[in-house]
This record gives structure tokens, sequence and C-alpha cells, in this order.
């Protein structure tokens, strides 16, 4: 596969390029400025080389088109977008980005026809709203891919938008399309968005440092390696169609979680502390669909994943290449159930 993966240069956007290098693929990175920062977290200089650069901005459908078509792309993972805070914050350039981007690179995917096989996008479990939108008493736990979507948040609001164009496209062009829904996601490169906190929790805890986690409740964890094969996959399996799937992970709460990391690191039994507040999008989703369609697809234990991140977090350190600028900077309020109401 040739594969452009929009806003490559993000935290699943390594992940994924590490996955397709190892399967033999070719990688274009399309993004607004070069930047290995992440990269150099999560792949050797000899695959930094061959990830292939292509300077652009999502929502120009000129400059997505001519990389398209100039570049042979025959899969498109687009990650490009904006996380809740700043959707939030203004809700004008979420829309731009994470709406009129998406909208970009459908354009562009019909613009080269046959050749681009299929575009695989990112959705996000905040097309759902929080828990106490779907009662047990109406919905079946865990909750389907086609459940009502009620979202809390204005970027849970423009993945919906993105989930029904996606099928517009379908419809009138052919286009297939896959939309993953990730939550919690964590591993080596998380430093940004509203549930990256985790992550900063067992690099500080490392590191010797207190870290408040500022909200609690459930939430699914899901291990960012396997994020990454699910996307791949999505690529590579026999598909038509343009559904969104949920995936799934480690479903706890943030106490699991907290005893988790303390069978990892024990010092996290006093260096770590958690909010009360649940974030409001719902927690138990249901992947039997994307399993059914597009599976199997890999699932780390919690554990596992913690014991993961915290041998790279050790060997970067050890080298002394370990970032620690994300610890540094101001949390984002979470977007509770109680913003709700």
């Amino acid at each position: 596969m040739r594969v452009l993966i929009t806003g490559g240069y993000g935290f699943i956007g390594a992940w994924i390029a590490k996955n397709l290098l190892a399967a033999g693929d070719q990688v274009f990175s399309y993004d607004l400025r070069e930047d290995h920062r992440r990269l150099k977290l999560i792949l050797s200089d000899e695959q930094i080389r061959q990830v292939k650069f292509v300077e652009g901005d999502v929502t120009n459908v000129s400059a997505l088109s001519n990389a398209v078509k100039s570049h042979g792309i025959t899969h498109v993972i687009h990650l490009a977008g904006l996380q809740v805070p700043t959707c939030r914050a203004n809700p004008l350039l979420g829309a731009t980005v994470n709406v009129l981007g998406t909208l970009a690179v459908f354009e562009a995917a019909k613009a080269a026809g046959p050749q681009v096989q299929r575009v695989v996008y990112a959705s996000s479990a905040a097309v759902f709203g929080g828990p106490d939108k779907y009662p047990q008493s109406q919905y079946p736990w865990p909750l389907a891919d086609d459940t009502a979507l009620v979202p809390s948040t204005h970027y849970g609001v423009f993945k919906c938008c993105n989930e029904g164009n996606a099928r517009i496209y379908f419809q009138d062009h052919g286009i297939s399309s896959v939309g993953l829904r990730p939550w919690t996601v964590y591993g080596v490169g998380r430093d940004l968005g509203m549930t990256s906190e985790p992550t900063k929790a067992i690099k500080a805890v490392m590191l010797g440092r207190p870290y408040n986690i500022s909200f609690g409740g459930w939430t699914d964890f899901q291990y960012v390696d396997d994020c990454a094969k699910a996307f791949v996959l999505s690529c590579s399996r026999p598909y038509t169609g343009a559904k969104a799937y949920n995936l799934r992970g480690s479903v706890v709460t943030l106490a699991d979680f907290h005893a988790a990391l303390c069978k990892v690191l024990p010092e996290a039994k006093t260096l770590v502390t958690t909010g009360t507040a649940q974030i409001a999008i719902a927690y138990d989703l249901s992947d039997d669909g994307i399993q059914a369609d597009l599976g199997p697809l890999p699932k780390t234990s919690l554990e596992d994943g913690i014991r993961e991140t915290v041998a790279i977090f050790r060997q970067q350190h050890a080298e002394g290449r370990l970032d620690v600028s994300d610890l540094e900077v101001p949390k984002a309020p979470p977007v509770v159930t109680t913003d709700e109401v």
C-alpha cells in the first residue's frame, strides 16, 4: 500500500507509520510542517528516513488532491484534527479543521477515482454522550456501533458530521471508508488532549514526580499500538462500505488504572491521585462490529500496556531523550457529566 497519513506527525500517526513500515508499505505524512519529535520517540532513524513528508493544509482540497495523485496514494488514513479543548474554545476553528478538513480528504479521494481504494479516518468515542444519556433500562450495554449518538461536545458533534458525510460519499461516489472511534488511547507519544493525563501520570511516576489525573470514574483504556494496528488492518483487510466502528480495550475505573500502575511502579501508590468526575462520554462500547467485519484485532491488557510504556520511557530516560515538557503544560478542564446540565 502507498498510504497518505494526514496529521502523520501526531501521536497515533507515528505508531501507524511504525506498523505500516514494518509491513513493507510506503508512508507519506501530510502535515503543515515537518516535525519528527514524536516519530523520534517511536521510530529508528532509518525508519524516519523512509517516511516521506508532504507539506500541506488538510483544508486545502487542491493541495490534498495533488499529493494523492502525484504520489500514487492508494489509501488515506485521516487523523488531522483539533482536540476537545480547542474545539470547545473556538468552535469555528474546530469545524474548519475537523469537518471541512475531512470533506477535503474525501474530495481528494473522489478526484483520484479508483486509485484511492479506501479512506480510514479517526472518528471518536466522543460521538456518544455521557453514560447518563444511555440508561441500561433503555439501551443494552455495551453500546453497539449504531446506538443513538448524543455527543456532549462540539468535538463529538463534528465527528458525527464526519461519519454522516463518509456515508454520503459512499452512497453517491462509491468511496469505501472506515471510521474508528478510539477512547482513552495511552502510550509513548501521548502528550495532548483531554485523556492524555494517564500517560503523563505513567511518565511522572517513573521520574518520581507526583501527578493528579483530573478526572475519575470509568473509561476505556486502549493501548496505542493496538489502536494503530486497527487503522492499518482497516486499510488492508477486504471491505466495502462506509461504517463507523467502536474500538474497545480495557473498560475500567481510574482506580483500576491506578492499581494496574502500582503493579508496574509501586511508588505510584503515593504519587498518583485521581479526580472523581466522570467524563461525559459513554465508556462501555461494544467492538463486536469491527471484530466481525475486520477482525480479529489485537488487545493488549492494561497492565501489559503500562509495562511496555514504562519500558520505552525508561530507555529514553537512560539515553537522555525523554521529553518531559508535557508534564509542565496546564491541564484543560475535562468535559464531565455535570457540564451537560
